[in-house]
């Protein structure tokens, strides 16, 4: 009994430990653009609405000003890549918490 406990212990210390070194290299690989994050929030596409003879509404060109005015300050997209980040070092974070926790547990029964 006492081996399989040595054993169980050693694969979920094991098993931690590569959960942990999984999250900290696919990081790496996303902050120094090897890799792109995964896309969780996207820009949606924009549509022109026209109404009759091609005057647009008071709504629509308020839009395109601020939308004009914001490129001067934002570059196009960097919103949803900022969000893609931050969700994906969320979940690293889970990943390394959950590794740590599954290491301890394999600690506990190799003790």
């Amino acid at each position: 009994m006492n081996l399989i406990k040595k054993f169980f212990g050693l694969a979920l210390l094991i098993g931690g430990l590569g959960i942990i070194l999984y999250g900290l290299y696919s990081s790496y690989n996303i902050f120094t653009a090897k890799q792109e994050a995964p896309v969780i929030f996207e820009t949606p596409k924009q549509s022109s609405a026209a109404q009759k003879g091609d005057v647009l509404d008071l709504q629509s060109q308020l839009q395109n000003v601020l939308g004009e005015q914001l490129q001067g300050i934002l570059p196009a997209g960097s919103a949803p890549q900022l969000f893609n980040l931050i969700s994906w070092s969320i979940f690293a974070g889970i990943l390394m918490l959950g590794g740590g926790q599954i290491s301890g547990l394999g600690i506990k029964l190799l003790k």
